[in-house]
């Protein structure tokens, strides 16, 4: 053991209560480093070599090590022993063991004036090793002195355990040591420690522990410390039902200079986002593997379909062969005949035919049109005939080749080649017919025929499949980047107030946020502070500090930098004038959201349940019907939960009613009410069946006690979910006919049981049932109706203005399943923005030939309306008659409720179809696949609305590329931004100019409108070819205004 020469025990600052002889240090090999609350400062410790020419003292580096020591209490993870020890382990650190490693490996230099007994390599590796040797034995040394200390120390203050080292550090083993006589299991034979790290959450484990060797009933183990870890907790129990867990506290041991918590979460989560991809990458592998097998079966299945097909076809073809065989012949007296008389396939012949013998006595030229085995390959023999010089009479002739398989020839004779001949002999109707002597099939023909047409059936099939399989790929392609798009567009559509940089963010990233409150309240504010959380202010992390926003140059935003984290799906925001509030920018109780990709947490679906009286296309009069389906579809799609609730009518479209079934029945006043299941579009509806005969009437709406019906249906539907346990988190009726849901709500069902529900409310047409809007407006948690224009337009009502502070313009959307052109069974061809001028080109020449139209091209106005006096009937009128002065053409579909005005256009009708019926027809009836190809095949579509709450015909029309001509009025204007005057508002709704508009309510309002567009139409076609391909890429579908009712639902359950 090295000579020590000198130990100093300095007092720790924090150490109370230390005995005078703890106070002294020995110098003895017996040295005490365990003391409790000391410092041992180790000052040099020097060797000398043996080697007296070299000997030289090596300097130790001085090193101080403060230990924590064990933290013991009721609350072990919490309360720390108030005396530290800092142990200077006295090892002979020659230099470390990096050093020793350089020594060993340094080179042996030979010294000036050194004569040749200088040490060789092998005596300074020697040095080295006995070196480490004595490193390692002095730290064992100190190590042994160290636990008989802690032993002895932690024995006399009555301590369960303590652990070595005293600082935990991870990535490294520690020794826990644990006083059985102390514990529950001092009479146990057996004692284990069961843990785990980071408050259980990390990397269980159990050991069993060894006696030692240590004065009192010391047990010890190993444990390693996983570098993830920050602290270390554990009980100790006897394998059964005995257990030692610090009085229900349990055991802990914090780690140093490692992760913290916050780091730990982070880590949990970058792992869960390991496991979720590892477990989509083995779904998407099954998912394969299953459609590889679905496809492996499928092509079985229809293999043996085309080769039952093939054996079908060819007894088809023996059969009709053996009926041609039997008329079949060689010649036919003073009419034709073939040399030589015997041939087969591919040979040359002569055939000769007496032209005087039939109806083409007096024609100028002679051609033969003829094929093979019932014109198997239709024409393959044509030929122009010449006079015989060979024969008497009037004989002509023409040299053919015999077709290849061919086993009767089939011709007819005519004045001309094909597509030109007027005059035919086809032997009475019944064409020509001669057999091929050499080529009557044998059995074998047969065979090899089957699987001819066989590998001809699959090669068809295949290139059906593959054509549907591309056209599949690309619409899911188109939908996808037109709802990133539309994302797109959502985030910046709020630029002029907020954004990040980047548009897109993500989970685990960081984001810079950008604000500009010259548009809000807090303009002028000397100061913007930022507050901010996730997840819609429920994330773990609860509101970050309040953040002062800085200025950016050469604008008048101001930024902020926020790290998002892993487990983000959505940004929350709100502004202030001060970092202690003051007055808040909170959009107007909305609050700002940015969605977060890519993280490990989803957003938890809400259950949202309309209440309505329609629904298309199994119930539908109206407008309302689509929004109902189409909205809830689109929720639907973005992982929220849809119910829809709807009275079973009698008059329902049950063919469009996917697996109908009896669910249960129950009772409300008085009345037994069945309800059905069933899926409409995807979408789960629960039919309501009063047996009091309420919706057995034969309609939707016109009975004289529809307020009744449709009252009794509002409470008979709450009262369906109070029964069947339903908690939905937004309940959201419909118009007057279920607005009294928002009061019965509220005054009956919120109370008992339903209570976690919120009521939002849409008005579709205020046309319509005032009082009752009025009752669920003052009732409802929030309410919309179907544009923001409209919205203004109305805001001025007495059933809306007292509750404008809760009232919404979402625009409607429509279904662009229902609605595309490029899956559209209705057009000739199908057809997207690229290839827009074919297809529209193709549906209006498909449109024309349909109505008895002039095949030219002219521009074409199409009209899609119910003739009522709110579509602007008197508008409609003088717009047909403008297009005709212009030389072009219109088309009108629609009929009228009101029989007077049917008849007023029954009249139009006719007088247009005898002045000008060659450019104008109207259908006064409904039409739908007349109305896709009016859609498809229009230049224009003419909406000329008095008033229009949103309208969904302007935005069909430019799903198909037709550029709408409308009124300013409510969703009309809010959707059709005119070419020439409103490029600003529509780059500030994230869009371009997309048709052409007008104010007023006279013929001079429309033709202003009319005249430029048809004008744009003669005078610039290329730039109106591009007009419709802009229009066609624009999102008019429900991916946008599902997003604003999702903000809206979260924002009503704030």
């Amino acid at each position: 053991m090295p000579e020590v020469d000198e130990r100093i025990l300095v007092e720790s600052k924090d150490a109370e209560g230390i005995t005078e002889s703890e106070d002294k240090a020995f110098v003895s090999g017996d040295v005490d480093v365990s003391v409790y609350g000391r410092v041992i400062e180790e000052k040099q410790i020097y060797t000398k070599s043996s080697d007296d020419e070299g000997g030289e003292n090596i300097e130790k580096e001085e090193s101080v090590e403060e230990i924590d020591i064990f933290k013991v209490g009721n609350n072990a993870s919490r309360e720390t022993d108030s005396r530290n020890v800092t142990i200077s382990k006295t090892v002979d650190k020659v230099e470390s063991i990096n050093c020793v490693d350089d020594f060993h490996k340094r080179p042996s230099v030979k010294p000036e004036g050194v004569d040749e007994g200088y040490n060789s390599i092998s005596e300074d590796k020697k040095k080295a090793d006995n070196f480490l040797k004595l490193k390692l034995e002095t730290e064992e040394i100190l190590r042994k002195e160290a636990l008989d200390r802690l032993a002895s120390d932690n024995f006399r203050k009555g301590h369960k355990l303590f652990y070595y080292p005293e600082i935990v550090e991870p990535d490294r083993d520690i020794e826990i040591f644990f006083n059985r006589s102390f514990s529950t299991l001092k009479f146990e034979p057996d004692v284990i420690i069961m843990g785990a790290f980071n408050d259980w959450k990390w990397k269980s484990f159990a050991i069993n522990l060894s006696k030692t060797q240590l004065n009192g009933d010391w047990w010890s183990c190993k444990v390693y410390v996983p570098r993830e870890a920050y602290k270390i907790d554990f009980v100790f129990y006897n394998g059964n039902d005995v257990y030692e867990n610090n009085d229900e506290q349990d055991f802990c041991i914090t780690v140093e200079g490692g992760m913290d918590g916050f780091d730990f979460e982070n880590f949990l989560l970058e792992e869960k986002r390991k496991e979720q991809e590892e477990v989509m990458r083995r779904k998407a592998e099954r998912e394969r593997q299953v459609e590889e097998q679905r496809r492996i079966e499928a092509e079985i299945v229809e293999s043996e379909a085309d080769r039952a097909q093939a054996k079908e076809e060819v007894a088809k073809r023996r059969g009709m062969l053996q009926e041609l065989l039997k008329d079949a012949v060689t010649s036919f007296v003073n009419v034709w005949y073939i040399e030589p008389t015997e041939f087969g396939a591919n040979d040359r012949v002569r055939l000769y035919y007496n032209r005087s013998s039939g109806p083409l006595s007096h024609a100028k030229d002679i051609w033969i049109h003829g094929g093979h085995n019932h014109w198997k390959d239709g024409l393959s023999i044509v030929s122009k005939l010449i006079k015989s010089e060979s024969k008497d009479g009037d004989w002509c002739c023409a040299d053919v080749v015999v077709p290849d398989q061919a086993v009767v020839l089939d011709w007819v004779f005519a004045d001309g080649p094909p597509k030109q001949a007027v005059v035919y002999d086809n032997n009475l109707l019944q064409d020509f017919h001669a057999i091929v002597p050499k080529s009557i099939p044998g059995e074998l023909y047969w065979v090899e025929e089957e699987q001819q047409i066989y590998k001809s059936l699959q090669a068809e099939r295949r290139l059906r499949e593959e054509a549907l399989r591309a056209k599949a790929e690309k619409t899911v392609r188109l939908k996808e980047e037109t709802k990133e798009r539309t994302l797109k567009t959502f985030l910046l559509s709020q630029k002029h107030i907020i954004y990040t940089d980047p548009i897109d963010v993500h989970a685990g990233s960081t984001v810079t946020v950008f604000y500009n409150p010259a548009n809000t309240v807090l303009k002028g504010k000397s100061e913007i502070w930022l507050r901010c959380s996730f997840n819609r202010w429920t994330h773990r992390m609860g509101l970050l500090p309040p953040q002062k926003m800085i200025p950016i140059e050469n604008g008048s935003h101001l930024k902020a930098t926020v790290k998002v984290p892993l487990d983000a799906y959505m940004m929350d925001f709100v502004f202030s004038e001060r970092e202690d509030g003051g007055i808040f920018d909170n959009k107007n109780g909305m609050d700002y959201h940015v969605p977060v990709f890519g993280g490990v947490v989803k957003e938890p679906p809400m259950h949202i349940v309309h209440i309505a009286v329609e629904m298309a296309p199994i119930a539908k009069v109206g407008g309302l019907g689509d929004v109902v389906t189409s909205l809830s579809r689109a929720v639907q799609d973005m992982n929220h939960n849809v119910d829809i609730i709807l009275p079973k009518y009698d008059c329902l479209k049950h063919s469009n009613v996917k697996d109908l079934q009896f669910h249960k029945s129950y009772s409300w006043g008085g009345t037994e009410i069945k309800v059905w299941t069933g899926k409409v579009e995807g979408v789960s509806v629960y039919f309501l069946e009063p047996q009091n005969g309420l919706f057995w009437v034969g309609c939707i709406y016109g009975r004289a006690n529809d307020g009744e019906r449709f009252g009794f249906f509002c409470h008979a539907a709450l009262e369906f979910l109070l029964q069947s346990g339903f908690h939905p988190d937004i309940i959201h009726c419909h118009d007057w006919s279920s607005a009294p849901v928002a009061w019965l709500f509220k005054e009956h069902y919120m109370h008992y049981g339903l209570s976690k529900a919120r009521v939002v409310f849409t008005i579709h047409n205020l046309e319509f049932g005032a009082n009752l809007i009025r009752k669920a407006m003052e009732f409802s948690d929030k309410a919309t109706t179907v544009s923001p224009t409209y919205a203004q337009e109305v805001s001025g009502n007495s059933a809306v203005a007292p509750y404008l502070f809760k009232f919404h313009g979402i625009l409607n959307g429509i279904d662009p399943d229902i609605w595309d052109p490029y899956n559209d069974k209705f057009l000739p061809v199908p057809y997207t923005s690229e290839n827009v001028v074919e297809g529209k080109r193709a549906a209006k020449e498909a449109l024309q030939e349909k109505l008895g139209l002039e095949k030219s091209d002219l521009p074409l106005v199409g009209i899609i309306t119910r003739l009522t006096h709110q579509k602007g009937i008197h508008l409609i009128k003088h717009a047909i008659w403008r297009t005709l002065e212009r030389n072009g053409q219109v088309v009108l579909l629609g009929s009228a409720p009101d029989p007077r005005i049917q008849n007023d256009f029954v009249s139009l009708a006719n007088q247009l179809h005898s002045s000008h019926g060659h450019r104008a027809n109207l259908c006064l009836t409904y039409d739908e696949p007349l109305s896709h190809l009016i859609y498809a095949g229009a230049d224009f579509i003419l909406v000329p609305s008095i008033f229009e709450p949103c309208g969904l015909t302007q935005l069909t029309a430019m799903r198909y590329g037709s550029i709408p001509v409308v009124r300013k009025t409510g969703g009309l204007h809010d959707t059709v931004f005119d070419v020439d005057h409103d490029l600003e508002r529509a780059q500030a709704c994230g869009l371009e100019p997309n048709g052409f508009n007008f104010d007023g309510a006279d013929g001079a309002g429309v033709d202003y409108a009319l005249n430029r567009a048809i004008s744009a139409w003669y005078d610039g076609r290329e730039w109106f070819d591009s007009l419709c391909k802009r229009v066609m890429e624009q999102d008019w579908s429900w991916n946008r205004p599902a997003l604003d009712y999702l903000e809206l639902y979260h924002s009503a359950r704030k």
